[in-house]
């Protein structure tokens, strides 16, 4: 259905190698995108219009030294920054700082490096779009630990400011409040009997978890031009919810 709207673009996708990251870049994929793929972990496949590369992003100057190599050959049209990780669910007293620092080093620090590094681009092409992966746990507390939780506040304050800073140059920028989605970041939820998840679909008016897929469908409408007056918005895909929480 989108096809058109995404041949000949270039997409960069942090966080490719499973998960809502693997899903996204599959249907830039199948809807005609070129994309770049960033991930710490081995990106298993091979597609025509599909560059990969395997760097751990919370090596911050080694992050800056990749972008500069892609873009210096390559216009970016699209940034998605997916890339994230847990932090098991320690409060503060619990989590030491080396654990707090790598939190925010993958979370929220590329964010800003990647953003940095393809709006002079974009703003030059007077066009973009950048969606940033946020969560539910961004909203309110519980939704993680002490780190977790700071980090998601902080990519939704970086996304509203981007996009005041920075829509009337024509680009647009969002976030995706992810709730529970069922990838292999959530495995230990299903672990055993899997009590944890049948809990978490429970607790969701939708009483069920979403898949990648679903989210990855609401970051090609949300990078469409049906989207194209929506800017400054974070988006939950919750199944409801935080409207009981």
């Amino acid at each position: 259905m989108m096809t058109k709207t995404y041949t000949n673009k270039n997409i960069l996708i942090t966080g490719a190698a499973s998960g809502i990251g693997f899903s996204q870049m599959m249907s830039y994929l199948t809807n005609g995108a070129r994309v770049i793929a960033i991930d710490e972990q081995l990106i298993d496949i091979q597609h025509e219009r599909l560059v990969t590369y395997q760097l751990d992003i919370s090596h911050h100057d080694e992050l800056i030294n990749l972008l500069t190599t892609i873009t210096d050959k390559e216009s970016i049209d699209i940034l998605i920054n997916t890339a994230g990780i847990l932090d098991n669910y320690q409060p503060s007293l619990e989590t030491n700082f080396e654990n707090w620092q790598h939190v925010l080093d993958v979370n929220v620090t590329p964010m800003f490096i990647t953003a940095n590094a393809v709006l002079p681009g974009m703003i030059a092409r007077s066009g973009g779009h950048i969606v940033n992966m946020a969560s539910i746990a961004g909203f309110s507390a519980g939704g993680g630990g002490a780190a977790y939780t700071t980090s998601k506040h902080a990519i939704i304050g970086y996304t509203k400011q981007l996009a005041f800073d920075y829509a009337q140059k024509g680009i647009h920028i969002n976030a995706i409040a992810p709730g529970a989605i069922n990838t292999p970041m959530n495995a230990a939820d299903f672990a055993g009997d899997g009590a944890m998840a049948k809990q978490v679909a429970e607790q969701t008016p939708a009483k069920r978890w979403a898949t990648p897929q679903e989210v990855a469908d609401l970051t090609l409408f949300l990078t469409s031009p049906q989207a194209d007056y929506i800017n400054g918005a974070v988006v939950p895909i919750d199944g409801g919810w935080s409207l009981g929480h």
